[in-house]
């Protein structure tokens, strides 16, 4: 395949959907990884190639050490065993305040929020060809105190390290490793959740909106891309400046 080959996980819906139809409308050959959603993952697909791109779907469950190494096969099957591009973007959602967190849920959010992106990296790092790009999802969690989302911040902020550690590590092939922290999106998966909260939400942000999947897609794909050739160890903010500070009047 002649095309550069990017993976994005967490591809059927949400930010993760318009990530992989950005970068397949920028000419790569997009590995579109889901896990339950597999109508919504061949959408995702038939999207892409309706616009003229090209795109796989790949199966994998990332809370299970198997589903790493069956993604991994799955990319090496798909490109020719090459990967020129990696989003980390699939998450386990918040599982609310300590008070009501369970060890499993906690176990949970760390297997797919942590563990599966470091052992993705790891595993898909002999096909990931040098001068490549890794872009991780964090989020504006890490520098917010959020009660309802200790473990979630917890699992962001083991991201962010990583990234930057990699960063180093991955320089000597020329590799980028960034990291893109969100703030409120609003997303085909969870528009329901802003009913009653958008005016507060968008008060507290200094561009006055929420975001939009297209927003954080879009910095993904620049930083995917040669134009962000000498970014690395970077956590890059893409919330629109939410909870930057008070406003007044």
């Amino acid at each position: 395949m002649n095309k550069k080959i990017a993976l994005v996980t967490g591809a059927s819906r949400g930010v993760g959907r318009v990530v992989a139809e950005r970068l397949a409308a920028d000419g790569l050959h997009v590995v579109v990884h889901f896990n339950g959603h597999e109508t919504e993952a061949k959408e995702t697909v038939a999207r892409i190639e309706r616009a003229g791109g090209t795109a796989t779907p790949a199966q994998a469950d990332l809370g299970q050490e198997e589903g790493v190494r069956e993604l991994v096969d799955a990319v090496r099957a798909a490109s020719d065993g090459r990967l020129d591009v990696l989003i980390n973007n699939a998450a386990a959602v918040p599982t609310g305040p300590m008070a009501t967190d369970t060890p499993e849920q906690f176990d949970r959010l760390f297997a797919v929020n942590v563990k599966a992106p470091y052992f993705l990296i790891q595993q898909a790092l002999p096909l990931l060809v040098d001068g490549g790009r890794i872009v991780n999802l964090s989020s504006v969690a890490t520098r917010m105190a959020n009660s309802t989302q200790t473990s979630f911040a917890m699992t962001k902020g083991a991201v962010e390290v990583m990234t930057r550690t990699l960063a180093r590590e991955l320089g000597s092939r020329a590799i980028t490793v960034n990291a893109v922290a969100p703030g409120a999106t609003r997303t085909d998966v969870n528009a329901d959740f802003f009913v009653g909260l958008e005016d507060a939400i968008t008060h507290l942000t200094a561009l006055g909106r929420l975001g939009r999947a297209e927003d954080v897609a879009d910095v993904i794909a620049w930083l995917a891309s040669d134009q962000a050739r000498w970014i690395t160890g970077q956590i890059v903010d893409a919330s629109g400046g939410l909870h930057l500070g008070p406003k007044f009047g």
